[in-house]
């Protein structure tokens, strides 16, 4: 072999041996929840700054036009799965709807299977009870709550990996606190963070420093025409996002200072489009709307050794292509023999020309079908628009453009019989009719003891049962709620589960109680446990969490204290879990708003 050949093969192999082993990157995602595209400086809104979250975008890459779902459990999903979420069997937010079938494997199960550790901190969405919980989907750490929505945002009750925990301060600022905790522990290891926030949600709520700013600004840029926007809303919307913008910045900074950021992704996006009508770029609907205001979201990556900054990706892309882009990006494989729904995104974040197909994006809500090519949206009226001459939808042309609009009629009754399992015709799309057309009806019961004693709690919080008789929901909306009005031996509450695991089940009941003295029974399947209220514990609602005044459709909280009702035999099975009175000596029983179902032995 002559020098030269010699000379090649020996930076050829040198070259190989470097990257076998170079660090794999670390990841850091941010999802903002019910935050719209327009909610940015860098997209243009001067209504408030967003220097840190705009500084991902101005050092890495922007999907220019970036898709999620219209509300915020299937957007999780999407993103866990790389899938569209009806596959995955979330059909909506609460009452069970919002769990991610135990088939699906996730991005934190690739990325922990390649040896990363990884960790969640904020709002799940995607299910409470084991094996749905986050810790059995791939996370090895989780802080946070796994509802939809949570009624309390200063020192809130929180879970830490299945256990119990008051928050400290304002809830954003306490997921960040305990994502940079993790960040610090697992500095020398590569990691996988997802810090999945729950504001700017509702309720509206935001630390005084943040509301001061914005309780008196005239707010210059408004919604639509015709869209009936609170500025109060808007107003502690922007003092949200404002602390998100400060909570970002808090974990960049510290990455800068541990060295990591040159081999970090950083990711940015949000789960559906703003949930109050405020300025949003001139588009078209909001959050639960499968129009283009409803489901464009902000996002942006940076990875400084790989993506150049200022990149800006025009294709069309979405929630289920990131988890394809990420594994790609970090050469981890996935986990999982399940098809993906979407794209990887690699190669373009790293500057290649490749050619890219055409491609069509689908949106599902409630039954209604919206889908996006590169030029048009196709609504779920049936309506067509040119999203590149009409982005704010005012004009529908499928008269004009019959052939592309009969694409899209195909295009949809394809994907509802794939995904939805539906024989949609025409007509039925055209005129309207597919509402209400989701997902057939959930018969999945709440899995009790499938931890085992490793993992032995079981909630089941009031959002998963069902009332009876003369109780009721502390307010229509399912999550966070509790029951209320429980005053008579006719009236239960029932849970539909299945216990995993035959065994000894201590039982805690948090309760209000207004007068002392009730006798409750628990049954299910035969095993019977009784005990009584042992005193009145009915404390007045909180009065200074919020910033503006709670929507009806939310309830109002107290502090609720365990109540333990003792320990009952549960043997292996399916059916009603059922919680009722035998005596009633006052006027109520309690306000009940979770069951939990502790495994012994």
């Amino acid at each position: 072999m002559n020098f030269h050949r010699f000379l090649i093969l020996w930076v050829l192999l040198c070259g190989a041996h470097s990257v076998a082993h170079a660090a794999p990157p670390n990841i850091v995602i941010f999802l903002a929840d019910d935050s719209g595209w327009g909610d940015y400086s860098i997209n243009g809104n001067t209504n408030l700054r967003t220097p840190n979250i705009d500084s991902i975008a101005r050092s890495g890459a922007t999907f220019d036009r970036f898709y999620v779902c219209s509300v915020c459990a299937p957007t999780r999903a999407e993103f866990l799965t790389g899938r569209y979420h009806p596959r995955g069997g979330v059909r909506g937010v609460s009452t069970g709807q919002e769990r991610l079938n135990l088939d699906e494997k996730t991005i934190a199960d690739a990325f922990k299977a390649a040896g990363y550790s990884t960790g969640a901190f904020g709002k799940w969405h995607n299910g409470s009870q084991w094996p749905y919980h986050p810790n059995a989907r791939g996370f090895g750490e989780y802080y946070g709550f796994t509802s939809g929505h949570w009624g309390e945002y200063f020192d809130a009750p929180m879970e830490h990996n299945g256990q119990p925990v008051r928050g400290k301060g304002f809830i954003a600022d306490d997921f960040t606190t305990r994502a940079l905790d993790f960040i610090e522990r697992n500095k020398a290891t590569p990691f996988l963070c997802y810090v999945p926030f729950n504001t700017p949600h509702s309720p509206w709520a935001v630390p005084q420093d943040d509301w001061q700013r914005f309780k008196n600004d005239s707010v210059k840029l408004r919604a639509r025409v015709g869209d009936a926007e609170d500025l109060d809303q808007t107003r502690c919307a922007l003092a949200m996002i404002e602390n998100l913008d400060r909570n970002v910045g808090r974990v960049l900074k510290r990455l800068d200072e541990l060295k990591l950021t040159d081999n970090t992704i950083v990711l940015y996006f949000s789960d559906n489009g703003p949930n109050s009508w405020r300025w949003n770029g001139g588009m078209k609907g909001r959050k639960g709307s499968t129009d283009e205001g409803g489901v464009r979201s902000t996002c942006f990556v940076r990875w400084p050794s790989q993506i150049n900054a200022g990149i800006t990706i025009t294709q069309i892309a979405g929630t289920i292509d990131l988890l394809p882009t990420l594994t790609a990006l970090t050469g981890v494989k996935r986990v999982g023999d399940k098809p993906l729904d979407g794209m990887d995104f690699s190669a373009l974040l790293r500057g290649a020309k490749a050619q890219w197909p055409a491609r069509t994006l689908f949106s599902h809500q409630n039954g209604n079908v919206s889908a996006r090519s590169q030029q048009y949206r196709f609504d779920n009226t049936g309506a067509l628009f040119d999203m590149i001459a009409d982005p704010g939808q005012t004009k529908n042309i499928a008269t004009e453009k019959r052939e592309v609009a009969a694409q899209f009629i195909a295009a949809v009754a394809d994907w509802r019989k794939d995904v939805l399992g539906q024989a949609a015709g025409p007509i039925g799309v055209l005129k309207g009719k597919a509402k209400g057309l989701g997902l057939a009806p959930d018969t999945r019961p709440f899995l009790v003891g499938a931890g085992g004693v490793a993992f032995r709690n079981t909630p089941l919080p009031a959002r998963d049962g069902v009332a009876h008789g003369s109780i009721k929901r502390s307010a229509p909306a399912p999550n966070c709620s509790y029951f209320v009005n429980w005053k008579s031996i006719d009236d239960k509450i029932t849970w539909d589960v299945e216990v995993s695991a035959t065994g000894i089940y201590d039982v805690t009941i948090l309760h209000i109680a207004a007068d002392a003295g009730a006798t409750v029974e628990l049954s299910f399947n035969g095993s019977k446990l009784t005990g009584k209220v042992p005193a009145v514990w009915n404390p007045p609602l909180y009065k200074n969490q919020d910033t503006i005044a709670r929507p009806p459709a939310e309830s109002q909280m107290k502090e609720f204290r365990p109540l333990h009702l003792g320990a009952i035999r549960l043997e292996k099975g399916r059916g009603l879990l059922t919680l009722r009175a035998l005596e009633i000596p006052g006027a109520s029983v309690m306000d009940m708003r979770q069951l939990v179902l502790a495994l012994n032995q």
